[in-house]
């Protein structure tokens, strides 16, 4: 308990006032003996007590009259943990205001931000002039204001906040606001928070210790529920793009309302121009994958926007997904040759001749010696062309460049030995090498294709399109020797099995990356492969689906959220730069890394849409951003379960709730001012200070202990 009015208890001392002046009366005259007044002596020694019990009680009752009144009129105020609240002192205010897109919803209130702004200034209209006030909007809550002093200009920047893209979960504002609070120079320190309790975005998976001097109260905004459906992920399911061929695009939608809706809707563009359309139904809360076949494709090269949108609903901002689609012009190779190996059939195949003239695959060829001392992150794809062996260099070269998103294409040697290969099949999670069936050179065959998985990425558009799969016949070529690869687990698998039971070709994701494991070398003394018709046509999809990694929706970023982006071929003077949709541009951090440039994005883009990124004045790369999918399920916490959600997360046990009924928020200012000054209990020491009087004035007025009979 805490007086508002401290300097009135000095008044208390008059409450010893009746204690004085009974003890005044107490010294009493000398006492002489009279014969003719013996008969007092006979008063009955009872009496005398009654007569002392009702002055101590009179005096006791005066007393307290007295210290009551005193008390009364000094204020006395609950505080503290009893009563929830913090004291009159000045005070450090953390004003976390949610300006999220799900607070641009509106209920019979208006705008749920709107509400959350009328409330925050009137909770500020409490603040004193001397009072700091840091303001933390939840999408700038990394990046606050100084604090201000007195209310006015905070009001005023409050009444500035707008919805924004990419805000912070609200733990995350809170725990900013708390720790510039722990900084603060006035000892009352007190959080409020105004949010529509969105439950999706409520704490991130981040926990954190609250410093506990600071108190936490969430102020909910918003009384009504709202469905919503969201396109929440693209994807470009087509490994293989290639300008006029047509493009397979997945989209999920998530709807996250409480009924099914039949035939919904859903469209593609591509640069602006609709080239796919589909429909499903969705049933509420289950993610639904729509699947499009963009037609017309795409007939330029170079770089693509596009968007997968839906219809209209209310909550508009995720109504469309942006993603982008590489057309590479050209895909540059780098062939490593082993020792006196034969790659001249390879050479022809991604010959420009095969092109009519069009260079689709720029080659460079290196020997296997100069593996090592090689940047491979500024290639497309990597084709490993019969090494002897390979040194630890060249498998930790090897590895990390199909870790970092590369392709490769492998062919074994006749001279290698199982530690040579081993250790690379064991970093890429290949396999092993069991050794060789049949010799080179020979005309004696040992295995033929057994089967051919023909629904994979790599086959499509090699046959005809037309036809059923299971009407399919994949030419087999004549093999003499081949290598005996012992598939790994996990990611392997086999494209094209031998009959022998071991793979021709296995394909092995790793990191970003993927590896092709050949086990049959493209020349003459292994197979008569290089002259059947299937042999152009799966290199030259390898080499497409090894370098297709930019081809993909890709490097998606979202708003509001740090990330990296990896762009090969930069050397590392060269300044990178983003332009934004809006035309705005950044000029981001940026270091070498293997061969490439990562660029580390620091969570300040917010606007959804296409970022160009540039490379002094040539465009490398296009960059989707869009919306968190967190942020499209609209539905809220009570304020309970919010406070209880928050209080796990920020260790905070004192996390209390202001939960004003709808029209009820102009009683804001008046409820955060009793929390402030506390509940003051004036009233109550004035009632008992009337009730000791009126006792007083009856006990001298009744009571008569002095005629009691004996």
């Amino acid at each position: 308990m805490t007086f508002l009015n401290p300097f009135v208890l000095l008044g208390l001392a008059a409450a010893a006032l009746p204690l004085l002046i009974h003890l005044f009366n107490l010294q009493r005259p000398r006492t002489v003996e009279f014969s003719s007044l013996q008969f007092i002596q006979q008063l009955e020694k009872r009496t005398m007590q009654r007569v002392r019990v009702k002055q101590w009680l009179l005096l006791a009752l005066r007393m307290l009259a007295i210290a009551f009144l005193v008390l009364a009129f000094s204020r006395p105020t609950l505080t503290g943990p009893v009563a929830g609240t913090v004291g009159q002192a000045n005070t450090s205010w953390g004003v976390v205001v949610d300006n999220s897109l799900s607070m641009t919803m509106r209920d019979g209130q208006g705008a749920y931000l709107d509400q959350a702004k009328a409330l925050a200034s009137n909770v500020l209209d409490t603040a004193e002039s001397d009072d700091e006030i840091f303001l933390f909007p939840t999408s700038r809550v990394d990046d606050p204001e100084p604090p201000y002093r007195g209310p006015s200009a905070a009001q005023q920047a409050i009444e500035d906040i707008e919805a924004e893209p990419g805000a912070a979960p609200l733990a995350r504002g809170i725990a900013r606001a708390a720790d510039a609070l722990n900084e603060a120079s006035h000892p009352n320190r007190e959080v409020y928070v105004f949010s529509d309790l969105q439950a999706s975005t409520l704490a991130d998976s981040i926990a954190t210790d609250l410093p506990e001097d600071v108190g936490i109260t969430l102020v909910p905004v918003g009384r009504e529920a709202h469905d919503n459906v969201a396109v929440t992920e693209v994807e470009v399911a087509s490994r293989i793009i290639e300008a006029g061929q047509p493009v397979e695009i997945q989209a999920t939608l998530v709807n996250h309302g409480t009924e099914p809706l039949d035939d919904y809707v859903a469209s593609v563009y591509l640069e602006g121009e609709r080239v796919a359309q589909s429909t499903a139904t969705l049933e509420p809360g289950i993610e639904t994958t729509v699947t499009f076949m963009a037609t017309p494709p795409p007939e330029r090269e170079g770089w693509l926007s596009g968007t997968v949108e839906i219809e209209g609903s209310a909550f508009e901002y995720d109504d469309e997904r942006h993603f982008t689609l590489h057309v590479p012009e050209e895909r540059t190779v780098l062939v490593v040759r082993g020792e006196a190996q034969d790659t001249r059939y390879l050479d022809l195949a991604l010959s420009p001749e095969l092109t009519d003239g069009d260079v689709i695959f720029q080659t460079e060829t290196i020997d296997a010696g100069q593996l090592a001392a090689t940047s491979l992150g500024t290639y497309d794809a990597v084709v490993l062309v019969g090494p002897a062996s390979l040194s630890s260099g060249e498998v930790n070269n090897l590895q990390r460049y199909v870790d970092e998103g590369g392709g490769l294409l492998f062919f074994p040697s006749e001279r290698a030995q199982a530690p040579d290969y081993d250790a690379l099949f064991d970093a890429l999670g290949a396999g092993e090498f069991a050794g060789f069936s049949g010799t080179p050179g020979d005309d004696e065959v040992t295995a033929s294709f057994e089967q051919v998985d023909l629904e994979h990425p790599l086959f499509e558009g090699v046959f005809d399109p037309t036809q059923e799969l299971d009407e399919i016949q994949v030419e087999s070529p004549d093999i003499y020797h081949a290598m005996n690869l012992q598939p790994g687990g996990g990611t392997a698998q086999t494209l094209i099995e031998l009959s022998n039971g071991f793979p021709f070709l296995q394909e092995v994701r790793h990191g970003g990356g993927v590896a092709l494991i050949g086990s049959v070398a493209p020349t003459l003394e292994w197979s008569d492969w290089p002259l059947r018709g299937i042999f152009v046509p799966i290199l030259y999809r390898s080499m497409y689906y090894l370098s297709a990694g930019e081809s993909v929706a890709g490097e998606e970023l979202l708003a509001g959220r740090p990330d990296e982006i990896r762009i090969t071929g930069v050397s590392e003077t060269a300044s990178v730069r983003l332009v934004g949709p809006d035309g705005e541009e950044w000029i981001p951090e940026q270091r070498s890394l293997f061969g490439a440039t990562l660029v580390e994005m620091d969570g300040s883009l917010r606007t959804p849409g296409v970022y160009d990124v540039y490379v002094e004045d040539e465009l490398k790369q296009r960059v989707p951003l869009n919306l968190d999918p967190e942020v499209s399920d609209l539905e809220t916490a009570s304020a309970d379960e919010a406070a209880e959600a928050l209080a796990d997360v920020l260790r905070h046990d004192e996390l209390r709730t202001l939960d004003l009924q709808a029209g009820d928020e102009r009683r804001a200012a008046e409820v955060v001012q009793a929390q402030r000054a506390g509940t003051e209990i004036w009233n109550v020491f004035l009632l008992l200070a009337l009730v000791c009087l009126i006792t007083e004035m009856l006990i001298a007025s009744r009571w008569k202990p002095e005629s009691a009979t004996s």
